[in-house]
């Protein structure tokens, strides 16, 4: 079984529509391969996936590293996928299936000057969003305990966002359920993409003439969610 670092909050009707959704994107991973699997979803919201067959193994890791993974326990030094759960001045706290969470101290984060909530703001950084981190304690034995930290690869996503043309990034809508918002709403030619960050966690790529404030201003109406924009 493996349990994706992505979570189904949404309830309703909204959240039998990410389930199929989910089904979709797992069915598009391993699809191919020979297995059958089973979604479920764990009291914290996490999804679990059930595989079984001759290339279960495959498939595990296939989703391991398309949504990351949900552990039992952490180890000092590696590195997971935690969804962005809580925010102050001080830092983020991310869920990682720990009960408590893991609080990311703001000079942790590596994103630059100003607070933790400042730094939500300037990335546009949504409820839930998965981000990886390297777990902090005593990695290498002596008694030195390290405070937990935004991964690298993590840092430099975010800081790749700030370089383009401007996002959108929404968070309660499937990929699916936010393009065709943005194409109902006239706004076929001002994105690129909508780029999937999680389950419910999306990013639309503007157009190089279009303004993600804007663009947020006109569907936000539209869109029962968290929005946040990242301005070039």
């Amino acid at each position: 079984m493996v349990v994706l670092a992505t979570k189904l909050y949404v309830e309703g009707d909204a959240r039998e529509r990410s389930l199929d959704s989910l089904r979709s994107q797992v069915t598009n991973e391993i699809g191919e391969l020979d297995v059958e699997f089973e979604i479920g979803i764990r009291h914290d919201d996490f999804p679990s996936v059930t595989i079984e067959g001759d290339d279960a193994t495959v498939a595990r890791n296939v989703l391991r590293e398309a949504f990351g993974e949900i552990v039992p326990d952490l180890e000092a030094g590696e590195t997971y996928v935690g969804t962005l759960e809580s925010w102050d001045d001080d830092g983020f706290v991310l869920d990682a299936g720990q009960g408590d969470g893991v609080r990311i101290p703001t000079d942790e984060l590596g994103l630059g000057p100003g607070s933790a909530t400042q730094i939500r703001e300037r990335y546009g950084l949504v409820q839930h969003l998965p981000l990886q981190f390297v777990y902090g304690g005593d990695a290498d034995g002596d008694d030195d305990t390290a405070p937990s930290r935004l991964a690298d690869a993590e840092q430099d996503r975010l800081y790749e966002w700030t370089r383009g043309d401007g996002r959108l990034n929404v968070n309660s809508a499937t990929r699916a359920e936010v393009r065709a918002t943005l194409n109902r709403a006239g706004h076929a030619q001002d994105y690129v993409t909508v780029e999937r960050l999680g389950l419910l966690e999306q990013s639309v790529i503007c157009t190089e003439n279009t303004d993600p404030p804007g663009l947020l201003a006109s569907v936000g109406e539209y869109l029962p969610a968290e929005l946040r924009c990242v301005v070039p």
